[in-house]
């Protein structure tokens, strides 16, 4: 009887994670095409598939997914701030490759998910956009450190400069429905690069 008790136990589990990946994965494809305001959760639910039932028991209010949805992005590494994290390449390389096209299917393709988050939750207060800020904040921190590790005497000042290039490439990218766009926002990272660290160019 322990044992059967301890599987079913399992297999609910198993259902209940499969359930919330599912949630997550409709709610990003919701969100990107077409905004969290205009993404209901009956919606999610019917594209997850699950009862709003289910939905609710993994997400108590729509804030509490789009946090969800958030922090898996950031932790998947596919948006802007995760290059910077890739080990395998060295800190200049990281940096140029905030500037390069996204993937097809990246979260991305369509701009910065934390600038459009905190622009569709403007209250400096709200837990959405504090999170979002956290997220850009973190990134200033990251290319900080490997402008540092590069040489460079004002890091934070660099760093801040190359942030503000990325954030209005991914932008602009978004806004044109041009995803090479960052090619403009890499030459001009090379430019600064080349003033701040000499012999880097």
């Amino acid at each position: 009887m322990g044992a059967e008790a301890g599987t079913e136990k399992g297999t609910t589990q198993r259902r209940a994670q499969g359930a919330r990946e599912r949630i997550l994965t409709a709610a990003a494809r919701l969100f990107a095409e077409q905004g969290i305001t205009a993404t209901g959760m009956e919606q999610v639910a019917t594209e997850a598939p699950v009862s709003k039932r289910t939905l609710y028991l993994h997400f108590r209010t729509k804030s509490d997914l789009v946090l969800a949805h958030l922090r898996a992005l950031a932790e998947s590494g596919s948006t802007l701030e995760g290059v910077l994290t890739l080990e395998d390449l060295d800190p200049r390389e990281r940096i140029l490759r905030l500037f390069d096209p996204p993937a097809a299917d990246a979260a991305v393709a369509r701009g910065c998910p934390f600038i459009d988050a905190a622009a569709e939750f403007p209250d400096p207060e709200s837990p959405i956009h504090a999170y979002a800020r956290e997220q850009k904040l973190l990134m200033v921190r990251l290319l900080a450190a490997l402008v540092r590790e590069l040489g460079c005497e004002e890091p934070d000042a660099l760093a801040e400069q190359l942030v503000t290039l990325a954030d209005g490439a991914a932008s602009r990218a978004m806004v044109l429905n041009e995803a090479d766009y960052g090619r403009h926002a890499r030459a001009a990272a090379k430019t600064l690069l080349a003033h701040a660290l000499p012999g880097t160019a």
